[in-house]
């Protein structure tokens, strides 16, 4: 057993502190809306600190998983922040999708006070983390890795260290760059079978068997078809995402004229009334416009 904070009890944050729970770690939770927290300690178990501090007193390790770079900031720094409670030799995770930038300026603070830094951001979705079945990316020095992995193991399917500090968030951006162009694909597809008058389910059953076949068509064609779009990861989330991409890649020289494509078009969907939808509901876009 592990002594444990988890700062951010959204739709990943709540199942994942959940799974810690259930490994047996004594886990304390924090989140800024506290009814959350309150249902979460109600349900697992554990306790509810006020503050990421008071959450944060006495734990091995820490974990968060927020909104964006302010968020987390929020959550680590200030009196009210999980670092000033944090004793040396502690280990800081952090699984938000965040710029490299704030992952290595939080890095560089924890370092300070003797508090090792594991940017470890996921991919799975929502599914993912309740079934503990989540893609983790990593960046941090060898040997805290190794302590986190031991610990995130229990919402894991793949964990691996990509490198040092900033290495997982870089790695999540390569992750939604590949999905902003699989889903646009997939949504074409979709809207062309439409188009063509042929069962949509039918052509998937063949094509995903083939090269065409990836995670998003096997796992978002029934519900696209459906027009259910109330699930899964929100479009405002990903064009946070895909943001933190274009920026990155002005300032490296990456090329990413697909990505920049597609953010315009997920830019359409908010415009649709669509910031909440998942996004698979790039087709939506394309029903509407044709």
């Amino acid at each position: 057993m592990t002594k444990l904070a988890f700062l951010g009890l959204g739709v990943m944050g709540y199942p994942m502190a959940g799974h810690l729970k259930s490994a047996g770690h004594d886990v304390t939770v924090y989140n800024r809306t506290a009814a959350k927290a309150e249902k979460w300690v109600s349900e697992h178990g554990g306790q509810l600190g006020a503050t990421p501090n008071a959450a944060s007193q006495g734990a091995d390790m820490v974990l968060a998983c927020v909104g964006n770079d302010d968020d987390l900031r929020s959550v680590c720094l200030g009196k009210d922040g999980a670092f000033a409670a944090m004793a040396a030799g502690s280990i800081f995770v952090d699984h938000t999708t965040v710029s490299a930038a704030v992952t290595r300026e939080l890095h560089d603070a924890a370092a300070q006070n003797g508090i090792a830094f594991v940017d470890a951001p996921v991919s799975g979705g929502q599914a993912g983390a309740e079934n503990g079945a989540l893609s983790i990316m990593c960046g941090g020095a060898a040997d805290s890795y190794a302590t986190a992995e031991a610990v995130i193991a229990a919402y894991a399917k793949l964990c691996r260290r990509i490198g040092d500090s900033g290495a997982g968030q870089m790695t999540k951006m390569c992750n939604q760059i590949a999905i902003a162009g699989l889903v646009q694909g997939l949504s074409e597809a979709l809207h062309f079978a439409q188009k063509a008058g042929l069962d949509g389910r039918a052509v998937v059953e063949v094509i995903s068997q083939g090269a065409a076949g990836s995670w998003q068509m096997s796992n978002r064609y029934e519900t696209m078809l459906d027009d259910k779009f109330d699930h899964g990861f929100a479009v405002d989330w990903m064009r946070k995402d895909l943001g933190i991409c274009l920026d990155t890649a002005n300032e490296n020289g990456a090329s990413l004229p697909v990505t920049a494509l597609v953010d315009q078009f997920y830019k359409d969907v908010q415009k649709m009334g669509g910031a909440r939808w998942d996004t698979s509901s790039l087709l939506k876009r394309l029903q509407a416009y044709n």
